[in-house]
């Protein structure tokens, strides 16, 4: 029996409760876990750390390179295990992108029922995450695995950046242009496609973005990537949350246009149909300081929706922003500006207009 029939027989979404980044712990849980924990004393080579939630750490090696760290794990999002594993591989590797770094080296991070899963099917996972990390010039190096019921898989990875041209989430200054690179939808879409409302080929579209490297900084110029002030890419907690995170850690403010965002086609509808994950209520919770009061209920949806393998949101120097789009446009054909970066006002996040 060849992998593709073996494969076929396990729809592996049907195999867990929660897939993607919509599983991630809600952000105000994990905010009340960590303040328990006492860390050790930062050292100086200790560039970014986890304390502005940025999406990794950055380790100062010498004056020219420093190191970035991350790692990232989920379910099954999709069926298609080659396709899940070229997707969970995406995301791991977008954290360091949103550093402005370029991956180096990854450790996959895998659980599966030794006793009820097939082999194969772990193969074709492995395979997925081992082409798309060849696609990002990075080397596939080991990692680690548990015999566990429920499927999980993701990747450590370890990348270098400048220190000179590094990207965190707290470099946007007022007067700077927000791009985004990807369209929104990814959560909405995921747990229609859990319920059999969709099925894989109607929503290719999210599924070919989610597996798409968020590999910026390999189509901008030196000159275009300083103009980057700040970056993060937007997964779990949605557009809201991860802008949110930027604005405080930038001690800034954002405005965002709604009628100005990215969505896949089915988005909307599959929003009005409600298709939705607990992200959708903990996203919002988490985001209550935001100014979301002018939107309707699928438009606020919109920007609560959990994001897996989502795109980088770029605080960028108005002045090189049109030069940013037409580098971005070559990899990334829904990349538009969604907004702007104001001093620091009541909110840390203005969503404004409708669709």
């Amino acid at each position: 029996m060849d992998v593709q029939k073996k494969t076929d027989s396990v729809k592996l979404t049907k195999t867990v409760k929660k897939g993607g980044c919509a599983a991630k712990v809600p952000a105000l849980v994990l905010r009340e876990i960590l303040k328990g924990v006492t860390f050790p004393l930062r050292p100086q080579e200790l560039l970014v750390d986890g304390s502005k939630f940025d999406d990794a750490a950055i380790y100062l090696v010498n004056e020219e390179i420093a190191l970035v760290q991350t790692l990232d794990f989920f379910t099954p999002v999709v069926d298609d295990p080659y396709l899940f594993g070229q997707i969970a591989a995406a995301n791991s590797l977008s954290d360091v992108y949103a550093m402005g770094g370029a991956p180096k080296t990854c450790m996959a991070i895998l659980s599966f029922p030794v006793a009820t899963l097939e082999q194969d099917i772990v193969t074709s996972i492995l395979q997925g995450a081992s082409d798309k990390i060849a696609e990002a010039g990075a080397a596939f190096v080991g990692g680690h695995s548990v015999d566990d019921e429920t499927l999980k898989f993701g990747l450590s990875v370890t990348g270098y950046v400048s220190p000179n041209a590094l990207w965190a989430n707290s470099g946007a200054r007022a007067g700077d242009s927000l791009i985004l690179t990807k369209p929104l939808g990814t959560g909405t879409l995921l747990a229609g496609l859990k319920t059999e409302a969709y099925s894989e080929s109607d929503i290719r579209e999210a599924l070919s973005s989610m597996s798409q490297l968020n590999r910026a900084i390999d189509f901008l110029s030196p000159e275009l990537r300083k103009a980057i002030h700040s970056a993060t890419d937007i997964t779990g907690f949605g557009l809201a949350g991860h802008s949110m995170q930027m604005a405080i850690a930038s001690n800034a403010s954002f405005e965002i246009s709604v009628s100005g965002l990215p969505l896949f086609a089915r988005t909307k509808e599959s929003l009005e149909n409600k298709h939705l994950t607990k992200a959708h209520s903990s996203n919002r919770e988490y985001t209550q300081s935001c100014q979301t009061a002018s939107l309707s209920e699928v438009e606020a949806l919109v920007v609560y929706d959990p994001q897996t393998s989502g795109g980088l949101l770029l605080s960028v120097d108005e002045s090189k922003e049109k030069d940013v789009l037409t580098a971005l446009h070559s990899q990334f054909e829904r990349a538009c500006v969604v907004g702007k970066v104001t001093n620091k006002r009541e909110h840390p996040v203005f969503f404004r207009s409708a669709f």
